[in-house]
C-alpha cells in the first residue's frame, strides 16, 4: 500500500527496535509527530533540544542501545549540536533526526533553514541529507548500523519536510546493507594476541589501562577474567569507570589529572602497559615525554586511527575488545601476586584518596559522595555534570559494574548530567539514578525539572553548592594568585524553591550531621528531588596534576 514518508520513517524506527525518542516538535516535523501520535514509540518532550540530545545519550550509555533524538529545522537542529558533539567525543551510539525546509527551498535562506548537514560533519560518525523519499528505508537502516557497530558514534539524518509528506508507492525494506568501505575489524590478529600473551608472561611490572571501549564492547567480564588469571593491576579512565569493579583488590581506580596517586605511580613505573579501548587522552597522559617511558605499550582498539595517534605502540591489536580478550584469556598463563603487587598495595596504604574534615562544621564534598554510595550500596546509576562535582563523583563513589557512571568525558559538557539522568531513569525505571551536580552546571539545563516532574521520574539531584564555578576557581586559586575572575555565583537562586516551583521536592543541607538523613529522606520520595548541599566553598579536588606536568608529579592539599 502507498504510504507517506512519515509512515515509512515510523516503520523504520520500529524495525530498529526504537522504544523511546526524545523529541521537540516544530513546523517541518508536524507530519512526523502526527504519525508518532499513534505509534508504539514513546515520545519524551524535553524543555530544550540540547537536553533532548543529552537524554538520548544517557539512555544509550545506560543501556548500550542506540539513543534517538529529534529536533526541528534551524535553531532546533543547532541546539542539538552540543549534545551530538558530546556523544561523538565519547563514542556513544545515537541517531539525531532533524527537520529541514522542503527540498525545493534548500539553499534559499528560507525561514528556519540551517545547513545542519554541513555543521555536523566534524562531530558525527556519518550524516545524511535525504532528498529522495525512496531512500528512507536504507538510510535509516544504515544510520542505526553505523551508530552501533565498530567504534560507536552519533549519526545525523536531516529530513526536508517533503520527505515526510510525499507518497511512497513501493517501500523496499529488503535492500541489503552495502557499505564496501565500512568493514570494522572485530576479530583481532591471533598472532598479535599471542605476542601480547608472551609479553605478559615476560613482564615484571604490568598494568592494564582500560578505557570506555571496555564498556561499549561489553567486555568487563573478560577484563575481570584476565585480571584474575594474571593478577595484573587495573586502572581505568573516567570513561572506563564501572568497567572493572573498584572493590577488587587489583583496582587502582582512575588515573590521570585527578586520578589516584597509586594509579599514576604504577603507570609511571610499569614495564608493560596494556591499553584497552582507551585513546591516551591528554588528561590521562600528562606530559607525553614522561608517560610510561620504561614500558612496552600495547594498544587494543577497534578504531585503527587511534593506534599510535598520540603514543607510540609496541604491540598494536585492532579488534573488538570482547573478542580480543576472550581469545587472549585462552593464551595467558596464570601469574601469582608478586613484589609488584606488594609495591602497589603499599602505595595504596600510603596514598589513599581522602579529604580533610574541617573543624568549622562545613560539609566536605567527598563526605557527601561517600554517604550517597553507602545509602545506595553502590548500586545506583550516577550521572554527573562537569567540573569538581564530576571528579569527586569519580573519586569517592566505588563503581562495581558497567553503565553505572555517565559523564561527559571528552567534550566536558556542563549541563549534561541532569538530562542524561532523565534518559537513564526512563531506561531503568526501577533503578536509583543520582545526578551529582555543581551549582553552576545544574543551571545549564535546570528547566528539565519540568520533564522529570511530567514523566514522574524519581531522579535525585545532589547539588554540591559552593557558590563558585568550582573547577575554574580552583585553577585561579592555584595558578592565577586567587584572582577569582567571573567565577563567583553568590546570586544563586534558592534551589529548594526552584524545585517546588516545578512541582518537585527540595531539601537544603547545611551541616554534616544533616547529610545522611537528607539522602535517606530523598530516597523515600517517589518523585524528583533536589538535595542542595552547601559545601566547603573552597574545597579542592586532590590530587591534581598541573597542566603540562608529568602524572607522577601530583599536587596534594599539603603542597599548596
Amino acid at each position: 500500500m502507498p504510504k507517506t514518508g512519515a509512515q515509512v520513517i515510523i516503520e523504520c524506527l520500529e524495525r530498529e527496535g526504537v522504544e523511546v525518542i526524545f523529541g521537540y516538535p516544530g513546523g517541518v516535523l508536524l507530519p512526523l509527530f502526527d504519525e508518532l501520535y499513534d505509534s508504539k514509540i514513546r515520545v519524551i518532550l524535553p524543555r530544550h533540544e540540547q537536553a533532548g540530545a543529552h537524554a538520548a545519550d544517557g539512555y544509550a550509555r545506560s543501556t548500550g542501545k542506540v539513543g534517538v533524538c529529534i529536533a526541528t529545522s534551524g535553531p532546533g537542529a543547532t541546539n542539538l549540536v552540543t549534545g551530538i558533539a558530546t556523544a561523538h567525543m565519547d563514542s556513544i551510539p545515537m541517531v539525531a533526526i532533524t527537520g529541514q525546509v522542503p527540498t525545493s527551498m534548500l539553499g534559499g535562506d528560507s525561514f528556519q533553514e540551517a545547513d545542519i548537514y554541513g555543521i555536523t560533519i566534524p562531530i558525527t560518525k556519518y550524516n545524511y541529507l535525504v532528498k529522495d523519499h525512496a531512500d528512507l528505508p536504507h538510510v535509516f537502516r544504515e544510520a542505526f548500523h553505523l551508530a552501533r557497530t565498530g567504534r560507536p558514534g552519533p549519526v545525523l539524518i536531516d529530513l526536508p519536510k517533503d520527505m515526510s509528506t510525499n507518497i511512497v508507492n513501493d517501500t523496499d525494506f529488503s535492500r541489503e546493507l552495502d557499505l564496501p568501505t565500512y568493514k570494522p575489524t572485530v576479530k583481532g590478529s591471533l598472532g598479535q594476541i599471542k605476542i601480547l600473551a608472551k609479553a605478559i608472561a615476560e613482564a615484571s611490572q604490568p598494568v592494564i589501562y582500560a578505557g570506555g571501549g571496555i564498556i561499549s564492547s561489553d567486555a568487563s567480564k573478560e577484563l575481570a577474567k584476565l585480571a584474575k588469571i594474571t593478577n595484573i593491576p587495573v586502572t581505568t579512565t573516567l570513561m572506563g569507570l564501572g568497567g572493572f569493579d573498584e572493590n577488587n583488590d587489583l583496582s587502582l581506580g582512575m588515573l590521570g589529572m585527578h586520578g589516584t596517586r597509586y594509579a599514576n605511580y604504577a603507570v609511571t613505573d610499569c614495564d608493560l602497559l596494556i591499553a584497552l579501548g582507551a585513546r591516551f587522552d591528554d588528561r590521562v597522559t600528562g606530559k607525553l615525554s614522561t608517560f610510561a617511558v620504561n614500558a612496552k605499550i600495547v594498544h587494543v582498539d577497534i578504531d585503527p586511527a587511534e593506534i599510535s595517534k598520540r603514543v607510540g605502540v609496541t604491540i598494536p591489536i585492532v579488534g573488538d575488545l570482547k573478542n580480543v580478550l576472550t581469545e587472549l584469556n585462552k593464551h595467558v598463563k596464570p601469574r601469582k601476586k608478586d613484589a609488584w603487587n606488594k609495591k602497589i598495595d603499599a602505595w595504596k596504604k600510603e596514598f589513599p584518596l581522602s579529604y580533610k574534615q574541617t573543624k568549622t562544621g562545613k560539609i566536605e564534598p567527598g563526605y557527601v559522595i561517600e554517604k550517597i554510595y553507602e545509602a545506595t550500596k553502590g548500586e545506583a546509576i550516577i550521572t554527573t555534570e562537569v567540573g569538581q562535582n564530576q571528579m569527586w563523583a569519580a573519586q569517592f563513589y566505588k563503581y562495581k559494574s558497567p553503565r553505572t557512571f555517565l559523564s561527559s568525558g571528552g567534550l566536558g559538557t556542563m549541563g549534561y548530567g541532569f538530562p542524561a539522568a532523565i534518559g537513564a531513569q526512563l531506561a531503568h525505571p526501577d533503578r536509583i539514578v543520582f545526578d551529582i551536580a555543581g551549582d553552576g552546571s545544574i543551571q545549564m539545563n535546570i528547566q528539565e525539572l519540568a520533564t522529570a516532574v511530567q514523566y514522574k521520574l524519581p531522579i535525585k539531584i545532589a547539588i554540591l553548592n559552593n557558590t563558585f564555578l568550582g573547577m575554574v576557581r580552583q585553577w585561579q586559586q592555584l595558578f592565577f594568585k586567587q584572582r577569582y575572575s567571573s567565577v563567583c555565583l553568590q546570586s544563586n537562586p534558592d534551589f529548594v524553591k526552584i524545585a517546588e516551583a516545578y512541582g518537585a521536592h527540595g531539601i537544603k543541607v547545611t551541616k554534616p550531621s544533616e547529610v545522611e538523613p537528607a539522602i535517606k529522606k530523598a530516597l523515600q520520595i517517589k518523585g524528583p528531588v533536589i538535595l542542595d548541599f552547601h559545601i566547603n566553598r573552597e574545597a579542592n579536588v586532590w590530587p591534581m596534576v598541573p597542566a603540562g606536568g608529568a602524572i607522577s608529579e601530583m599536587l596534594g592539599e599539603d603542597d599548596v
